[in-house]
């Protein structure tokens, strides 16, 4: 295969990767604490690549990673006292089937236990790792510091942590996420403002990630038009030669 074509195919792949991600962040514009994902783009050489006559070593473009963006969404009020947002930095914790996750979406429900618990039905953790249990059909007040209150009586305080690093937390739904790193342990955040009645939007740019989509959707149909004149190219370069050799 041709140089031209195997860049043109690797220009492809990263493409195709990132018309996926563009397309999963405009699906989730509208989830409440969605992070939109961002990817980074490198150049691989492989190991045993020699440098060319001209000097110049082969390179193509991959997408060496991809990364979260967690710069925090616009707070709508919508009057729900089972809503959550947090203002500032700062992550609710949610008892996972194998262990913690941390959300930005504050969007809660009350299980038939009576657990505050995540629009999928994770219960949250309570500060010393505990879940809070509410009384179904009585009023819920939530204050700033995630302390739950009924009939004026405290029942529990909902559990929130940060992180040094938040680049280490890796994706296990579309708003939960786990923290493999051992040494990026959560820490206790410098202040906590848990607002009742209101939820963090998604920070996903809806306007600016479909004028990428369109960006990159023509950056495909041009690399599919090189790999077609590349085999042109190549057929009529093999055509010339047997004309020559007649």
């Amino acid at each position: 295969m041709d140089p031209l074509t195997i860049a043109a195919a690797s220009g492809l792949r990263s493409r195709m990767e990132s018309l996926d991600l563009l397309a999963n962040n405009l699906a989730n514009s509208a989830t409440s604490g969605y992070k939109a994902d961002r990817e980074f783009y490198g150049l691989y050489m492989s190991p045993d690549s020699a440098p060319s006559d001209e000097g110049v070593s082969s390179t193509l473009p991959v997408i060496e990673k991809q990364w979260t963006d967690f710069s925090p969404g616009v707070l709508q009020v919508t009057g729900n006292p089972l809503d959550v947002a947090i203002s500032g930095r700062g992550f609710l914790v949610v008892n996972g089937p194998t262990g913690p996750l941390y959300t930005r979406n504050g969007g809660l429900q009350v299980l038939g236990s009576g657990e505050l618990a995540t629009a999928d039905g994770l219960p949250l953790s309570g500060v010393g790792g505990q879940p809070v249990r509410v009384s179904s059909g009585k009023p819920i007040e939530i204050a700033t510091d995630g302390t739950v209150r009924q009939d004026g009586q405290s029942i529990g305080q909902l559990q929130v942590v940060d992180f040094k690093s938040t680049s280490a937390l890796r994706k296990m739904s579309k708003t939960c996420f786990g923290n493999p790193d051992p040494k990026n342990g959560p820490i206790a955040p410098e202040s906590v403002d848990i607002q009742q009645g209101k939820l963090e939007n998604s920070n996903v740019p809806v306007a600016e990630a479909a004028m990428r989509l369109v960006g990159v959707m023509r950056q495909f149909e041009m690399l599919q038009k090189a790999i077609g004149i590349s085999g042109e190219m190549n057929a009529k370069a093999i055509q010339e030669v047997a004309r020559v050799g007649a």
